[in-house]
């Protein structure tokens, strides 16, 4: 059922932003009549004009509502100066009350526009539906809709004009929940590498469980692609690396490593370089982001270990591969553990539990129970250390040291971090970053 209708008049000559009564009393008649919407909320998108105001944009269209009481109170005139303004506020108004599918009335002209708009902006969690618009007879003189044709494509030139549009008004906003911050280690020598593991403040993404610096977007998630890269602009200007040359692992919760320059094997949950200006990086929502740094033979390389990948070794393969491509000696490799859920809220079920008790005792507590709590961090450490890392070279801020706070537990700081474990399926991700200096 259509949960939302969008009426796109953006395409209207200036002047006749203004003149548009006749033609939303034949949208709106037809959008109250159909069977198949119930109470929708309407959106008018329009251009916005120099001379236009908006205190003045719902009292112009009350002509045409007069008839319209249903959808008198659930519609919003929107007008921006470019398509992507005004659809991206769109956006935040659906995401605001969880809606999810769309129809759109719009000239047959701008369909394949308006899909290219809809890939940047939107994910799979979104439903589309197209109308193409009708002109009433006395209404001709407005708009002349050529014939859609199903199957066309926008010449690449439009589309590489409509993906500039896009970037351009989204590093146009403003930052929210403060400051952008990135947390550093001082076991990285930093006249070498570049590294840091960023927070959730200073990005762009509004959607609460997302906001505010999101860098992952899926399928399962309202978070665009389009929004997640203005992040990561945002982040590189503040770290100092090239967003151009920013590779991130394919996860698959398990232990295959990439090696750079290599064949990029199709999934991969660590990966590592001796390339210089090449910034690496692993995800992290609960999940750790690992970062290892060889200074002798200025080595790096990028991890994210969640339970599985904990169990399968991921970290010692990432150190592994360091050794056997590039020469490094296990006992010259660096190890920093990034923020990650905690044994103060981790549980697991109890089969699961069990392999981690194989690891060492410690690493679960209440192991009679049900969903015993795990210690991801320690079954690292102690994989590590007996693959050879010496223990004063592995970084963990909740046994090492505390006033760092490198290694704080995401589920308990939910002002600084995400966490799929206290946020459920729509979470943001942090990441652990690290590249050689040129």
């Amino acid at each position: 059922m259509v949960e939302a209708v969008l009426i796109d008049l953006f395409s209207l000559p200036a002047n006749l932003q203004n003149n548009i009564q006749d033609l939303l009393c034949n949208m709106l008649g037809t959008t109250e009549e159909c069977p198949s919407v119930t109470s929708p909320l309407v959106y008018v998108m329009c251009c916005q004009t120099q001379r236009s105001e908006r205190k003045d944009e719902q009292e112009s269209l009350l002509p045409a509502l007069r008839d319209f009481q249903t959808l008198k109170k659930s519609l919003e005139v929107v007008r921006a100066l470019t398509t992507a303004a005004a659809l991206y506020t769109v956006k935040q108004r659906l995401d605001e009350k969880d809606l999810h599918i769309i129809k759109i009335i719009l000239p047959a002209f701008r369909r394949d526009l308006m899909k290219v708009y809809i890939d940047h902006l939107f994910t799979a969690v979104y439903q589309f539906e197209f109308e193409d618009l009708q002109m009433a007879s006395d209404c001709n003189n407005l708009l002349i809709a050529e014939p859609h044709t199903e199957g066309q494509t926008l010449p690449t030139q439009d589309v590489e004009l409509i993906t500039s549009e896009i970037q351009m008004y989204l590093q146009s906003l403003p930052s929210l929940k403060g400051e952008l911050t990135i947390l550093r280690s001082s076991l990285i020598p930093d006249g070498i590498f570049l590294h840091g593991f960023s927070t959730r403040t200073g990005g762009i993404s509004y959607i609460p469980t997302l906001s505010s610096c999101n860098l992952f977007s899926s399928s399962k998630r309202r978070d665009p692609q389009a929004v997640v890269k203005e992040n990561l602009r945002r982040l590189a200007n503040a770290a100092g690396f090239n967003p151009k040359t920013f590779h991130r692992v394919k996860t698959d919760h398990g232990n295959a490593v990439c090696i750079m320059g290599k064949t990029e094997p199709d999934s991969y949950d660590g990966i590592v370089t001796n390339q210089k200006g090449v910034t690496i990086a692993a995800p992290g929502a609960d999940c750790i982001p690992v970062l290892f740094a060889d200074p002798v033979r200025k080595v790096c390389g990028a991890a994210h270990s969640g339970w599985k990948g904990t169990l399968l070794g991921v970290s010692m393969a990432t150190v592994n591969a360091m050794v056997s491509e590039y020469g490094c000696n296990v006992k010259d490799i660096l190890v920093v553990l990034g923020p990650s859920v905690g044994p103060c809220c981790y549980k697991l079920p109890q089969e699961s539990a069990k392999e981690f008790h194989r690891i060492d005792p410690k690493c679960v507590r209440q192991f009679d129970s049900a969903r015993p709590y795990i210690d991801l961090r320690r079954a690292t450490r102690i994989l590590l250390e007996t693959g050879g890392i010496l223990p004063e070279n592995i970084q963990d801020d909740s046994v090492t040291d505390q006033n760092q706070n490198t290694t704080l537990c995401t589920a308990c700081h939910p002002d600084k971090f995400y966490s799929h474990f206290r946020d459920g399926t729509n979470f943001g991700t942090q990441i652990g970053f690290i590249s050689i200096k040129d």
